[in-house]
């Protein structure tokens, strides 16, 4: 029962063995250059690049993805074969090894004084990261360097604990790409979106960087976590440890995340954060109450993904409000002002520092 239930957590069935890098790129076809930084182990399989098993040490790649023309925001072609067709479909333009003592030239070429950095979750392999986070890039047009986090996740549903225990294993090394963004001289500001269990490796990274450094660094300004797989009391421990000096944050939840409620069920009927209902005690209370957290609920948002877990990256809508207000350094909402009808026309309720809208 507990392995038919796990297939909520599925992604849709995808080729592996992609990342070939395509011979010619048509010119009316947009790119977004990514800079990788994974604790997977290197795979010598053709298309692969990097395998679900846990690396001897971080590593980095520039990954350089092309963008169909004439695609809906929110959605990810997938190459149907090891060869894509850019024309259709996502594809590989560039791909290359990264020395580590390059990142800082890597962020000064981008020219850009904002970095992104995306956190993926469970069930998921290397090249469903790079495209998906791809995607978020382009359909944001947010103007920022764009840096990909990808933990050791076999990419299986069966393999819950696994990736569980990878991206505790990955935490020091996250912390330290955060940091070496955030003393780069050539970077003024660090955001950072983590979805599902990426949010749980995402906060415990910033908590070790509180406890080690004595505060988050000033640069690193918000924080998105999509639809957590976060047990909620230790949330709530992982905020307090952070202290007050730490980035503001922005929670994606909603009750329908039937991908959160097959979580839940393995984790002891212990609520998910991304899964709490707002209008519930003692969540309502807290939440409202919580200095620098802004929760919002997207339950009624009905164009997302069929497990109702990625509707920040598959609703038209909501990545395109992501791009146009917390990546463009606004705060998601502003005292006093409701989003719903704004921008959206999907009814979506917010509560930030004890007001509501």
């Amino acid at each position: 029962m507990v392995v038919a239930a796990m297939a909520g957590l599925a992604a849709c069935g995808t080729r592996e063995g992609v990342m070939i890098p395509v011979a010619d790129l048509p010119p009316n076809v947009a790119t977004v250059d990514i800079l990788a930084a994974t604790t997977r182990a290197p795979s010598d399989a053709p298309g692969i690049v990097f395998s679900g098993e846990r690396g001897d040490s971080l590593s980095f790649a520039n990954v350089v993805v092309s963008i169909p023309p004439d695609r809906a925001p929110g959605s990810l072609q997938w190459p149907s074969s090891p060869q894509a067709n850019p024309n259709r479909e996502f594809a590989v333009a560039e791909i290359s090894p990264v020395p580590r003592s390059d990142v800082g030239h890597w962020l000064a070429r981008s020219g850009k004084r904002r970095v992104l950095v995306f956190v993926h979750g469970f069930n998921t392999r290397f090249d469903s990261s790079v495209f998906r986070f791809a995607q978020i890039v382009h359909d944001m047009d947010s103007g920022l360097a764009p840096v990909l986090f990808s933990w050791p996740s076999r990419g299986r549903i069966v393999d819950y604990v696994y990736d569980r225990e990878s991206a505790n294993f990955s935490r020091s090394d996250l912390a330290y790409v955060l940091t070496a963004a955030a003393r780069s001289p050539k970077v003024d500001e660090v955001i950072v979106i983590a979805h599902s269990m990426g949010a749980w490796l995402t906060v415990e990274a910033l908590r070790q960087m509180a406890l080690r450094d004595g505060r988050i660094p000033a640069k690193i300004s918000n924080v998105v976590l999509a639809s957590p797989d976060l047990d909620v009391d230790v949330f709530r421990r992982q905020v307090e440890e952070m202290g007050t000096q730490r980035p503001a944050i922005t929670i994606f939840v909603s009750r329908t995340d039937h991908a959160l409620s097959v979580s839940s069920l393995i984790s002891g009927g212990i609520t998910r954060v991304g899964a709490v209902d707002l209008a519930q005690e003692p969540y309502r209370t807290q939440l409202e109450g919580a200095e620098g957290i802004t929760v919002v609920d997207l339950t009624a948002v009905q164009n997302g993904d069929s497990l109702n877990h990625s509707k920040f990256a598959t609703s038209p809508e909501v990545v395109q409000l992501l791009g146009t207000r917390v990546m463009s350094g606004q705060n998601f909402v502003e005292p006093g002002e409701s989003v719903i009808g704004e921008v959206i026309t999907t009814p979506i309720r917010v509560v930030t520092g004890g007001l509501r809208n």
